[in-house]
């Protein structure tokens, strides 16, 4: 296996930009964060967006129970590489007293700068637990949750939600009160009920009216497709910040595309070989991630990589998009089950242009 080595450099801000985002003590700079999304924002992938000029990443959703337990797998997904900082530990569960000790537990990690707590995820199987968007039934509860987790560590706790459950039940004015009223430090708002889950637009209205009846920060999430709407998020709707999720996917350099357009600097696109260098080291970042997994799971993993090609494909065909060659290609990386294959492929289409 061949490896390529990246040198970049965290882009440097002029001195005339916007005073920085704060979560209490934790300046967030710049203000475009990396929404956390299952599958997706593993660990190798959040430290290339931080590289790139995303200001916060988060982890994957991890459950309060499974790090009270201390399972292996739970707490392999709060693994960070060294430079993943500032990075925010995204949990869910609905005990205040269960929600407070795992946070107790991340804290002692020394590796995040805040803890997130989700009362927004959709997914049937966390909300028939109680947990992520089944909170938003009952805004007291998550002012407890957030008051008693606060009580329990030093690091600043934060609300990720959507503005309701359904249309009919857009209840997020209370919501972000409570999550005040607990002692929340900033809130996440994802401007679509939880039974709309991706669909239609966001409601980036509704994200602009919270900012005006709380005094915590509020960052909106949702829709967001180009580093132009980024941008002009924050300046239409006067959020704090904004979370960038699926946009990202393929695409970190979106971050490094906002920040220039947040800071009036030009911004060039990155070039087929830069494009080939990141899908390297994202690749085999990615088995290496996987390999340590495997162990913690006590199962083979082929060292050939089969399973970690199959991973990356979601993240492959989307760092490929708008090539002509996509099409073609998209049949033989299905079948491909080397990452030194997977490579050599790659860099035919991108590099050699051999399809």
């Amino acid at each position: 296996m061949f490896f390529v080595i990246c040198q970049h450099t965290q882009p440097i801000l002029p001195m005339n930009h916007s005073p920085p985002l704060k979560i209490a003590d934790l300046i967030i700079d710049p203000p475009f964060m990396l929404a956390p999304m299952a599958g997706f924002t593993k660990s190798p992938f959040r430290s290339i967006c931080l590289r790139l000029g995303c200001g916060l990443v988060f982890t994957e959703l991890v459950t309060a129970e499974g790090i009270l337990r201390h399972r292996p797998r739970t707490m392999h997904y709060l693994e960070t590489l060294p430079e993943e900082t500032p990075i925010a530990a995204h949990i869910y569960g609905n005990n205040p007293d269960s929600m407070a000790e795992a946070a107790r537990v991340i804290e002692s990690l020394n590796r995040f700068s805040l803890i997130d707590i989700n009362c927004g995820c959709p997914v049937p199987k966390i909300m028939r637990r109680g947990g992520g968007a089944a909170l938003m039934k009952d805004p007291e509860k998550i002012r407890k949750i957030v008051e008693t987790v606060s009580k329990a560590v030093s690091l600043p706790v934060t609300v990720k939600t959507r503005i309701g459950l359904t249309p009919d039940s857009i209840n997020i004015s209370r919501v972000a009160r409570a999550v005040e009223e607990g002692g929340g430090r900033a809130i996440f708002i994802h401007g679509r009920t939880a039974n709309n889950r991706h669909n239609g637009p966001a409601d980036w209205e509704t994200i602009a009216r919270i900012k005006d009846e709380v005094s915590i920060p509020v960052i909106g999430n949702g829709g967001i497709t180009t580093a132009g709407e980024a941008v002009k998020a924050i300046k239409e709707y006067g959020v704090d910040g904004v979370m960038i999720g699926r946009a990202a996917i393929g695409n970190p350099w979106i971050f490094e595309e906002s920040l220039s357009r947040w800071t009036d600097q030009p911004f060039t696109p990155p070039t087929d070989q830069e494009r080939f260098e990141v899908i390297t080291e994202h690749l085999q970042k990615l088995h290496r991630f996987m390999l340590a997994e495997a162990r913690i799971r006590k199962r083979t993993l082929d060292k050939s990589g089969a399973a970690t090609c199959r991973h990356f494909y979601g993240h492959l065909v989307r760092y490929l998009a708008g090539d002509p060659g996509l099409t073609k290609f998209r049949k033989e990386i299905i079948q491909t089950t080397s990452i030194d294959n997977l490579l050599k492929k790659t860099r035919l289409l991108l590099l050699n242009k051999g399809y």
